[in-house]
């Protein structure tokens, strides 16, 4: 019997490079904003004893980290459009990340913090001898805040694209 030529292969993909318009736009340089402070965030309470409602801003903080890095490593690559549904809206994709993930679990989670800090401010007083948990909750709740500011920003950025009918991030 003749020989059957093999099935053709799958197109080959590009080679991966960073996409550096993206790096030096303004959502780039505020999604690294982004992640620097989220990540100063959870460390800062997970590296010390939490209880109660601290568990959710954890949960909250390390769940929006992780998305802003999804998101961050897609665009930096350039790769949005391998996401299924999604890709094709990326700008929306993103919008709605930055305000109603990002902005609303970081203000909520920042606001737990703030509450904690200040029920532990007593422990802040000159010869107080037991482990205070004052500093950390305070340090948390005010990297909290300046993220969820970054992400007000860069929500609003992505709106005032998509209002000019712009889909694209950059």
């Amino acid at each position: 019997p003749p020989a059957v030529p093999p099935p053709p292969g799958p197109p080959a993909r590009g080679s991966l490079s960073l996409h550096r318009a993206y790096l030096r736009s303004p959502l780039g340089l505020l999604r690294l904003g982004q992640l620097a402070l989220g990540a100063a965030f959870w460390v800062t309470v997970a590296a010390h004893k939490y209880e109660g409602a601290a568990h959710f801003a954890l949960f909250a903080a390390v769940l929006v980290w992780l998305l802003t890095l999804a998101l961050f490593g897609l665009s930096l690559l350039g790769r949005w459009a391998l996401v299924p549904w999604l890709g094709s809206r990326w700008l929306l994709t993103n919008l709605v990340h930055d305000l109603a993930l990002g902005m609303g679990l970081y203000a909520a989670a920042t606001g737990i913090m703030g509450y904690k800090a200040g029920r532990k401010s007593y422990c802040n007083l000159p010869g107080y001898s037991q482990h205070c948990l004052y500093g950390a909750y305070l340090s948390a709740s005010v990297c909290g805040g300046i993220a969820a500011c970054l992400y007000l920003f860069s929500g609003l950025y992505c709106l005032s694209r998509r209002c000019r009918d712009q889909r694209d991030i950059i």
